[in-house]
């Protein structure tokens, strides 16, 4: 039997509108759908009916397959000859780990392709009113993970770097270690009044936004009651929210 093909397909944000056309096609034709937690599951009522559904997704601390199992799956499947896409949230390349799946594929020699998404980095931002570079503001932008922890040895980010040598940081999965984040990038050089916004379930209908200064949007995050899956945005970018609040104008969020 001839193997099959794995399609690593980022299924952008969050608003099912924002998958690309290759990534919905990808989703069509197969015959296996292994979706992680923040697929949009609207996403799914374009697969075939006959089409097998394999939830992989992982809340925090708590995971229903172990990456372990998922490359095991996608292994399998594609070697019983099967058409196999493997939808992640946002863009696999981007804190997805979809290269580490690409790598076991080619290792047992199953076809694969990479499907870019819109990542929740710029998307999120954007649907808030805020561009992550402008002329007037920013010339340089990170994407950072944020959820590593110095008491835990998980703490590897070029603080002296991100706080004065970057215009606007984006801050995936940081809700929960923003206090030590903010006092991380004060200490190395930026400004405590440095802007900042937390755009909470981004793209989505049930989307919030609030904005503070960098020494006070740990104790906004939480007075608010914000959580994951939340992007947090600092630098200067985030003032021209003011002027294109568009989301919200056309009441397609909570404010």
């Amino acid at each position: 039997m001839k193997d099959g093909i794995v399609y690593i397909v980022g299924a952008g944000p969050g608003d099912p509108k924002l998958i690309t056309v290759y990534g919905l096609e990808c989703i069509q034709k197969a015959d296996v759908i292994a979706y992680d937690r923040l697929v949009n599951p609207t996403l799914l009522d374009f697969a075939k009916k006959d089409a097998e559904l394999v939830y992989c997704g992982k809340l925090p601390g708590k995971h229903h397959l172990i990456q372990d199992e998922i490359n095991a799956l996608l292994v399998e499947k594609a070697q019983q000859g099967k058409v196999v896409t493997r939808l992640k949230g946002g863009d696999p390349f981007v804190f997805g780990r979809g290269a580490e799946e690409a790598e076991i594929l080619k290792n047992h020699g199953i076809s694969y392709e990479i499907v870019p998404g819109i990542t929740a980095g710029i998307a999120a931002p954007a649907y808030a009113g805020i561009p992550v570079t402008h002329r007037d503001f920013a010339t340089s932008f990170a994407l950072v993970t944020g959820h590593g922890r110095e008491e835990k040895g998980q703490d590897f980010l070029n603080w002296p770097a991100l706080a004065i040598g970057i215009d606007t940081v984006a801050f995936y999965m940081s809700v929960g270690n923003i206090a030590y984040i903010a006092r991380k990038l004060i200490e190395n050089g930026r400004k405590a009044t440095t802007p900042v916004a937390v755009i909470e379930w981004g793209t989505t209908a049930q989307q919030r936004t609030i904005t503070g200064q960098l020494d006070e949007i740990a104790g906004i995050i939480e007075r608010e009651g914000y959580h994951n899956p939340s992007m947090i945005v600092v630098g200067d970018v985030v003032n021209v929210r003011e002027k294109i609040q568009w989301f919200e104008e056309q009441g397609l969020a909570f404010s």
